[in-house]
């Protein structure tokens, strides 16, 4: 079958897919994305956006129980209709991507509506819905597919309407009950929403503690919001059995508990089909869980992957921040910037939230640095003890002893996330643990709780 000539395909319209293609065709480049599903990818139709829609209502529930101490008395009647309505409306178009798609054309892009696979060096076949298509791609072919909620061998799981995240945030009303698989950020976001509009929550969570990729400070912390919340938690358990009969889900437990409720919610992790990929055509491994990448985000010649494929991070801002750097590579940047993840953030944006960025303190240590760290509590400081209510949270510190910069760093509490961005400074420098010491702390301000966790670095 001919192909079109062009000069660069993308595979996968995330928002990394999206940027990088329309840096190169606005640099005057032949470029065609492909993708099967919405341009813009998860980001905007079923995680980042929508859910923080869903948290900022929840968060608004949960400041009006504060109340009643802080100024007064209020009564709120909970209603799901305003913020299923807000997300339909103002964050996905009702799962429509017309304004994504045009907005990559009007860059100058081509885009392909079907499923994009390698079958050669430089080469993609896209399958749509008129039949195929071949491409051959010049300057090369960038990866940018993502990936799809995971769905672990639970016997009788398959069988039953379990939701992922893509069905939760899609729903028009709240179920009575609800049983979230996965205590992870995804989890554990989705089940404190549900919670605080009425559904009776249960995690089970494998590992021993929620949000694990995170420090265990900040698991203990989401358990407690989580037991104050009414959301029952269960660590160190999985699923052996999932059945679905009479509108109920039935979940028995490998310690053998059983729980029923009226939802099951799956999110445990995100999986990729290297296969599907056809990245075997360029000599990569397909059993492999991801691409690996050099700095400049090239995994093999006339190959670029970016996001969560790479595996450096599943996070919007991952993919964006390399979007820029393949961009840059395949135009010829004289000095192009390569890929530096010492100090890479993320956010659980629960209440409290938990912002981390770097290494924690065990992932410190398994890399035989000499570790420090000081911890101060949010509520112990000035701005904590105004904010009185709502103010459970904490700083902590990883410092590199040796040289005497921070490699790691938790901000958890209210407006943690924003609390994180200093840190995230700090790390990404490594400016000396010295130099912030002497820093002057705005007062009374959440972020002044560093200073104090720089003074208990031990």
């Amino acid at each position: 079958m001919p192909g079109t000539e062009v000069d660069v395909v993308v595979i996968g319209m995330g928002p990394g897919g999206e940027d990088v293609g329309a840096r190169l065709a606005r640099a005057g480049l032949a470029v065609v994305g492909v993708d099967a599903r919405l341009v813009g990818g998860e980001c905007p139709y079923y995680a980042c956006v929508p859910t923080k829609m869903m948290i900022r209502a929840t968060d608004a529930l949960g400041e009006a129980r504060r109340v009643d101490t802080l100024a007064g008395s209020a009564s709120v009647e909970r209603d799901w209709a305003p913020v299923a309505r807000r997300i339909r409306e103002e964050a996905t178009d009702n799962w429509d991507d017309t304004v994504a798609v045009n907005r990559f054309e009007d860059a100058g892009g081509t885009f392909v509506r079907g499923r994009g696979r390698i079958t050669g060096p430089r080469e993609v076949t896209v399958s749509t819905s008129d039949g195929e298509r071949v491409f051959l791609a010049s300057k090369g072919i960038v990866l940018n597919t993502g990936t799809d909620p995971a769905v672990p061998p639970i016997d009788g799981l398959a069988e039953t309407p379990y939701w992922t995240n893509r069905d939760a945030v899609a729903v028009e009303e709240v179920p009575g009950s609800l049983i979230v698989l996965g205590g992870g950020p995804v989890g554990c976001e989705l089940a404190q929403v549900f919670a605080r509009f009425g559904a009776a929550v249960t995690v089970v969570q494998h590992a021993d503690r929620l949000v694990p990729a995170d420090e265990p400070e900040a698991g203990a912390l989401l358990a407690k919001a989580f037991d104050a919340d009414g959301i029952a938690v269960r660590t160190g358990l999985s699923a052996a059995l999932v059945r679905y009969e009479a509108g109920q889900f039935s979940v028995k437990l490998d310690n053998g508990e059983a729980l029923t409720a009226d939802r099951l919610l799956v999110a445990a992790g995100r999986r990729t089909d290297m296969a599907a990929l056809g990245v075997g055509a360029v000599g990569l491994d397909e059993s492999a869980r991801g691409v690996e990448v050099d700095e400049r985000m090239r995994a093999a010649d006339g190959l670029w992957a970016i996001g969560d494929i790479t595996g450096k991070g599943a996070f919007t801002h991952m993919s964006m921040y390399q979007a820029r750097i393949a961009a840059a590579d395949i135009l010829g940047d004289d000095d192009p910037e390569t890929a530096d993840y010492r100090a890479v953030p993320w956010v659980t944006f629960t209440d409290p939230e938990v912002g981390s960025v770097g290494l924690s303190e065990a992932a410190a240590r398994s890399r035989g640095l000499r570790v420090r760290t000081g911890i101060s509590q949010i509520p112990a400081s000035s701005r904590g003890y105004i904010h009185k209510l709502g103010n459970d949270g904490f700083i902590k510190l990883v410092e590199d002893a040796d040289r005497g910069v921070l490699v790691g760093a938790t901000s958890a509490g209210p407006n943690g996330g924003e609390v994180l961005g200093a840190l995230v400074v700090a790390v990404h420098a490594e400016v000396p643990t010295t130099v912030l010491r002497q820093m002057i702390y705005a007062y009374p301000t959440f972020h002044r709780a560093i200073e104090d966790a720089l003074n208990h670095l031990a």
